[in-house]
């Protein structure tokens, strides 16, 4: 295992290393224990053979189950401390990786799927986990098992042992011709598990459209595909498994065979007792097994290389937005909600064209800003910079007066309270959504939150009220209850700033406009930005800024603009004609 990979494995075991050394300690007492039984059945072998007694014969048998049982009690000490460190590793990187994740930045979940997060943080981390517990203990156990029982066999007759203990060099010249293909093998089974944990995954959450278009066959055909692919890289790997540990473990056995030729010619011309070379043999035969597990810890490495480099790509990624020093905290009850860009630009990578191109306004505390324009105008982008789920350069976009890059992200996100097109709701009860942002928060503030989202009504008819389940990502409501859901959620953590990304396109134009309504009430008035193509919503705003190919076109009441023409003017029309072709 390269350098690299051991110090990351010696990182991961840093606070258990007690437990660890208590483990591969027992190991080395199990093991010199081991070597004692050998010969005290030689001294046993070699007294009976002059003085043959029966009290002698169960002493040696009392002996010899006694220091078995020592063996035994000892052992399951070394098991439970290191099986229990690999545990506590699995917990720990288990953790680790979860709040590393919750750290990172919208984008990044773009780029690596759910799949593939969720196979490295189970599959890999089981992986280290076994590389932790099984493969140290096996490799302990083997350099223990060598380096205590071979100066021993030695001491009893060198002939002998180096004959017995000749084939072993060929055996780890095997391990290394193997151990590249292993490795190599290991890691296709682990990308093809990925690949069949991401069509699962998409495949659950869509369900619904699967069915819509009738297309359960075509994905039977891609999942059997990508199954057959991973049964491939299995198979593969088992063959090359099947081929090796039989070969270890043959060869470790023809030591056996070498000494049992040899012996009878050593005891007969008196080179040997015969208790020394049943000493011998049980000496091989302590080695045949960690010597044929080998293969079985190779894998264990293998394994857990593949899946350190695998987790550590999670683990070793930063995060593209971070706090940036130098910080002016910015407590919330001190947020007056004043937003000023200054020639805001952002263009999203890959992409030659800019989704933000010079953009320029300054919205004082209260007012209400609607954001109008066509498809792909960079509204949505706006509207992702402001609580820095973009990163844009520094100095283009101001909180009262400060640089949000130089905000604790805290603090800023605590400030905006923010509604994505995506309403997203979480497999539980209506009323845990709405409180999501402040779990505390006790039922009559959560009901006013969705009075004023327009939502009260229609959970009141609900069969369980507030506390209806409301299935993975709210599947059992409609597409407007899901956006007034997510809207109360926003306005239950009172934030001074409220970013609304076409959250309202699922609801009517009335009930869009009784809501934006119900947001200047109240004695604190939000500062409120809201994105829609609802062009009769809009027009209730103080102001309204129309955004074209990433700039800001126009700016001013309803009025103003129908006034000046242009763009916002050719909406408006749009809005109108349809409006009047609606039955």
């Amino acid at each position: 295992m390269a350098r690299s990979q051991l110090q990351k494995l010696g990182t991961y075991l840093g606070p258990h290393w007690p437990k660890a050394a208590v483990g591969v300690g027992s190991l080395f007492v199990v093991n010199l224990v081991g070597v004692w039984i050998p010969l005290l059945i030689r001294d046993g072998i070699d007294e009976l053979q002059v003085t043959f007694s029966y009290g002698r014969v169960v002493y040696y048998a009392l002996m010899v189950l006694l220091l078995a049982s020592v063996m035994w009690g000892i052992r399951m000490v070394s098991r439970i401390m290191l099986f229990g460190v690999g545990r506590q590793v699995e917990f720990d990187l288990k953790q680790r990786i979860f709040e590393h994740l919750l750290g990172m930045e919208p984008a990044y979940f773009s780029r690596n799927t759910a799949g593939e997060l969720i196979s490295r943080a189970t599959s890999d981390v089981d992986n280290i986990r076994r590389l932790l517990g099984f493969a140290i203990l096996s490799l302990a156990n083997t350099v223990f098992a060598y380096a205590l029982t071979v100066p021993v066999m030695l001491s009893i007759n060198v002939r002998l042992t180096l004959i017995s203990l000749a084939i072993y060099p060929l055996m780890l010249v095997l391990v290394q011709l193997f151990s590249d293909r292993l490795r190599q093998q290991q890691l296709e089974v682990q990308e093809r598990i990925s690949r069949l944990s991401d069509l699962i995954q998409e495949d659950m959450s869509g369900i619904a459209l699967i069915k819509i278009y009738a297309q359960e066959d075509n994905e039977r055909r891609a999942f059997r595909q990508l199954n057959q692919n991973l049964l491939n890289a299995n198979l593969t790997l088992a063959r090359t498994r099947t081929t090796l540990f039989p070969l270890l473990g043959g060869l470790a056995s023809i030591s056996l065979l070498v000494i049992l030729a040899t012996g009878a010619g050593a005891i007969a011309e008196g080179f040997i007792t015969v208790g020394s070379f049943v000493a011998l043999l049980l000496y091989v035969e302590r080695l045949v097994f960690p010597t044929a597990l080998l293969g079985f810890t190779i894998t264990a490495y293998q394994r857990g290389e593949v899946s350190i480099d695998r987790v550590e790509a999670i683990l070793t990624a930063e995060p593209q937005i971070q706090d940036s020093p130098p910080l002016h905290p910015l407590p919330l009850e001190q947020v007056q909600g004043q937003l000023e860009a200054h020639d805001l630009s952002y263009t999203y990578p890959g992409s030659a064209t800019p989704a933000l191109d010079r953009v320029s306004f300054t919205i004082t505390p209260g007012e209400r800003i609607a954001i109008v324009g066509p498809i792909g105008a960079g509204k949505s982008t706006l509207a992702n910079a402001l609580p820095r789920l973009l990163e844009v350069e520094p100095g283009h976009l101001r909180l009262d007066g400060y640089d949000v890059n130089h905000l604790p992200l805290h603090d800023l996100r605590r400030a905006i309270a923010y509604v994505p097109q995506d309403s997203f709701l979480f497999s539980t009860s209506i009323q845990n959504n709405i409180r999501y942002g402040v779990p505390p928060m006790e039922f009559p503030e959560v009901q006013y939150a969705a009075k004023q989202a327009q939502m009260d009504a229609e959970i009141q008819n609900f069969p369980q009220r507030y506390d209806t389940i409301v299935g993975e990502r709210g599947i059992t409501l409609s597409g407007g209850q899901r956006q007034r859901t997510a809207l109360a959620r926003a306005l239950v953590v009172d934030a001074p700033i409220l970013v609304l990304d076409d959250a309202l396109s699922s609801v009517d134009n009335r009930t869009a406009t009784a809501i934006l309504n119900a947001l200047s009430e109240g004695t604190r008035q939000k500062t409120v930005l809201f994105i829609s193509h609802q062009m009769s919503a809009a027009a209730t705003a103080d102001r309204i800024f129309v955004m074209d190919q990433g700039r800001i076109v126009q700016t001013g009441t309803h009025t103003e603009l129908l006034r000046q023409g242009g763009l916002y003017r050719h909406l408006w029309e749009q809005h109108q004609l349809q409006a009047d072709l609606q039955p």
